[in-house]
């Protein structure tokens, strides 16, 4: 008498986790509007800057053309924090949009190796996020810089610190979306985890000022916003006491992403769908 043998499944080969994921994140419109309009937008922000800057150069007085910094308008404060806030949106999306709409089930139904999905999912918002930031950052330091030729105030792709410069900026969209991720992750709801991914990566950094107590300057250093302003996206950061190593900037760097990735594996590895 023979027995019949049930083949145990096969686990999902990772490049269709993958194909997958990126299915699914430009199945999103908001994907296109927050991506396509968003990039449009710090780019035209960047040219505007320059052209500002330079039409103002004659009426600046000489210790204000020294000091002055050209990476500045490459990306700004209010474009550094509105892009850190579209890609955290995106990454809020990726996760709690499954929750919210049943999909996950069925996800994890096919893949019962959650940490596979979280993998894939990581995999194809980092990618992304990285791109569109090499982008943004490519673009804008091209097209600033050649305004800012016109008044001799440019500088070129060689120059000390501007590869740095460049790195930061493009990073700030990856590090936001992992942190958008980890954050859904924990709450599981659209609405209130885009406003805490908005309070605790643009927000709370915005409001924090330089005071007389190291041990709260050192809590302002932890934020990424916050030490992109004050050191990393600076072709000169300032050296003093209170502020922001380039070293200790690039932890902070990897910090958040890395924490916000272990955040998202362990909790949807462990909470009930």
């Amino acid at each position: 008498m023979s027995t019949t043998t049930m083949a145990a499944p096969t686990p999902a080969r990772i490049r269709n986790l993958f194909a997958a994921e990126w299915t699914k994140l430009w199945s999103l419109r908001s994907t296109y509007w927050v991506l396509g309009v968003g990039t449009l937008l710090m780019i035209a922000a960047s040219i505007t800057d320059a052209i500002r800057t330079t039409s103002r150069w004659s009426e600046l007085m000489e210790d204000l053309r020294a000091r002055f910094d050209p990476m500045s308008v490459v990306l700004g404060a209010p474009s550094a924090a509105l892009l850190m806030l579209g890609a955290s949106s995106v990454g809020v999306l990726v996760v709690a949009g499954e929750y919210s709409s049943g999909l996950i089930r069925t996800t994890f139904t096919a893949v019962p190796d959650r940490r596979r999905v979280v993998l894939a999912k990581v995999g194809v918002v980092a990618g992304t996020m990285l791109l569109v930031g090499v982008v943004i950052a490519t673009i804008s330091f091209f097209a600033s810089q050649a305004v800012l030729s016109s008044v001799t105030a440019g500088v070129s792709i060689g120059d000390p610190a501007v590869l740095r410069s460049l790195a930061s900026d493009a990073l700030l969209a990856p590090v936001a979306a992992l942190v958008g991720m980890a954050i859904a992750a924990l709450l599981r709801h659209t609405a209130a985890s885009v406003i805490t991914s908005c309070v605790v990566l643009v927000i709370v950094p915005s409001f924090f000022k330089i005071t007389v107590y190291p041990w709260v300057d050192d809590i302002y250093n932890a934020f990424p916003l916050y030490v992109w302003r004050n050191c990393l996206s600076m072709l000169d950061p300032i050296t003093r006491p209170y502020f922001p190593t380039v070293t200790g900037s690039w932890i902070v760097f990897a910090a958040w992403p890395l924490v916000g990735i272990v955040v998202t594996a362990v909790i949807v590895h462990r909470r009930d769908v």
